[in-house]
């Protein structure tokens, strides 16, 4: 089955270019150093102007913070720190005057353990229904005194806790909860029917408030496998990725606790709910699954609409690695007939502009220190604005994650004083974590904090050389990346590329190896990988460079780590 383009009447979300928001990173309304949804709403115009189709919020609800928000306390409301349900309702009728979607968050694999299904699990004895809505088990050995198996935390260390450390009950001695991320996330039991209820509650009550989707939060975790047995796998199926995805490569056994055959009942139940509202609702799953034949399950017709392409995000720096890469998951994604969602960079990896700087292209540090091999940031930033042609000329949907527009790096010299992250403290400082693709936006580059908020405080701290990379600054640029991005979206509206047609190609005495070449509709794509300069057809006019040819250079020519679109209609 071909992938379906949108088409007359198709639904929005097949093509869409969708903006990430990291909400206490965006944009700060009251001064206090982090970011809000007044201060969201108030910036709502400057992604109107980069031509995206729909904002995707992280978490804005009650949390302790113990995980960046992804900890969630109360799943139908907001986190005084953010703001109010009233301002969610602001945010939306402003989105959606401006034409804008909106999708939210959703955390189902676990809670916080602030959340009161916990507390009121905590406070009830062993075996009652309230403690059945988490993975509550006995422990092993003397007096049950060791883990009930032997699963690793993707975020370092066990992934079990003992009850009673946290009670001071003697009865609860020899009970344990698992938390397949931080100690402070207990896993919620997806075999219970009561979660199951309360979760389509949630849903419903943020789609009868006008929110256009779901961003499911490690949806291929919830259902863990009958018996919960050991596996020496450890954490390797980290959940913002980390290993080589290129296909062919060895699959990663995800092991008992992820891609379970359950979890697909659960979203064929959320997909009849959101299909009794109008407006072409949507959900894009977080679901890192190999191989793509498996992802693609996510995405059949009465499953999910989207899901994020995370062997795309992983892959090297190549023109055979990416040309696979995009044709195993187009392959995979069209056989139960939907689109692929191409993504670069998010909350959960480093900014795409170091990672590509770096030795190593296909794997993603867990976070980058003051003391760890520095990427070339010339280098990263060339390939960032290379990549973002190819990503955006691809059919189907793609996702930005804010700053992506303006070449942001990495913040690689955080100091770890600083640091937030969980995986820092869990990994006892061996992993830096997420922190530095976090860092608040440069809005003004002349204001305390870089525009951030009105006081010029951030919870984390700016680099210096940021200043240059502000919105003001690049808005007054024809040349910058971020004019690079709005017009990468306006052709690409303009052309329909994201409903196109999808053709490989060969540009005459070019090495196959060194050169990525394709046709969408009327536009050839070349991404030039090699030493060599390439020439480009000269039947075709030259609609966008990622790169600002010299005076006098021939604009034909491309040099290495550069792309054009190219008219040949």
């Amino acid at each position: 089955m071909a992938p379906r383009g949108r088409g007359e009447g198709a639904p929005w979300w097949r093509d869409a270019v969708i903006y990430q928001v990291y909400p206490k990173s965006f944009a700060d309304s009251d001064g206090d150093g982090v970011g809000d949804l007044p201060g969201i709403t108030s910036r709502l115009d400057h992604l109107a102007w980069l031509g995206v189709d729909a904002v995707w919020l992280s978490p804005f609800y009650p949390s302790p913070q113990a995980d960046g928000g992804y900890d969630v306390s109360d799943y139908c409301d907001v986190d005084p720190l953010l703001g109010t349900l009233a301002d969610v309702d602001a945010l939306l009728a402003r989105a959606h005057g401006l034409g804008l979607r909106v999708i939210v968050d959703v955390v189902p694999n676990h809670t916080s353990d602030e959340h009161p299904w916990f507390r009121a699990a905590l406070a009830a004895p062993a075996g009652s229904p309230e403690r059945d809505l988490y993975v509550l088990r006995r422990g092993t050995g003397t007096h049950a005194g060791s883990p009930p198996n032997n699963w690793q935390s993707i975020f370092g260390g066990p992934a079990w806790s003992p009850v009673d450390a946290v009670t001071g009950d003697p009865a609860d001695a020899g009970q344990w909860y698992l938390h397949t991320f931080d100690r402070r996330q207990p896993d919620l039991n997806w075999d219970s029917p009561v979660v199951r209820d309360r979760f389509e509650g949630v849903l419903r009550f943020w789609l009868d408030r006008g929110v256009d989707g779901f961003r499911v939060d490690v949806a291929h975790g919830l259902v863990k496998a009958e018996g919960l047995p050991d596996w020496d796998g450890g954490p390797a199926a980290m959940v913002m990725g980390g290993g080589e995805h290129a296909p062919g490569s060895p699959v990663v056994d995800l092991g008992p606790m992820f891609d379970q055959e359950g979890v697909h009942d659960i979203y064929r139940a959320w997909n009849r709910l959101l299909a009794g509202y109008p407006g072409d609702r949507a959900m894009v799953g977080e679901a890192c699954v190999e191989p793509a034949e498996r992802a693609a399950r996510y995405v059949r017709p009465d499953e999910m609409q989207q899901a994020f392409n995370f062997p795309y995000l992983q892959c090297r720096w190549d023109a055979d690695a990416l040309r696979e890469v995009i044709s195993v998951s187009r392959e995979a994604d069209g056989a139960v007939g939907a689109p692929t969602t191409w993504v670069l960079s998010n909350h959960d990896v480093v900014r795409h502009a170091s990672m590509l700087g770096l030795a190593d292209t296909g794997r993603s540090p867990n976070g980058i220190g003051a003391d760890d091999p520095q990427p070339d940031a010339a280098l990263g930033l060339r390939r960032a604005r290379a990549a973002a042609l190819l990503t955006l000329a691809l059919p189907g949907s793609a996702y930005l994650y804010q700053g992506e527009e303006l070449g942001l790096p990495e913040h690689t010299t955080l100091p770890d004083e600083v640091r937030q992250d969980p995986i820092w403290f869990r990994s006892g400082g061996t992993q830096r974590g997420r922190d530095g693709c976090r860092v608040p936006l440069p809005w003004q580059a002349g204001r305390p904090g870089l525009g951030f908020g009105p006081t010029g405080r951030t919870w984390l701290p700016q680099p210096a050389d940021w200043s240059a990379l502000a919105v003001d600054v690049q808005r007054d640029d024809p040349t910058s990346t971020l004019h690079l991005y709005r017009d990468a979206l306006r052709l690409r509206a303009e052309l329909g590329l994201g409903s196109g047609d999808l053709r490989w190609t060969a540009l005459d005495g070019v090495d196959h190896a060194q050169v990525l070449a394709l046709c969408v509709g009327a536009v050839l794509v070349v991404v030039n990988f090699g030493d060599e300069p390439v020439t480009v057809p000269a039947h075709g006019a030259t609609l966008l460079r990622s790169d600002v040819p010299a005076a006098g250079a021939d604009p034909r020519v491309l040099g290495r780590d550069t792309a054009a679109w190219v008219s040949v209609g």
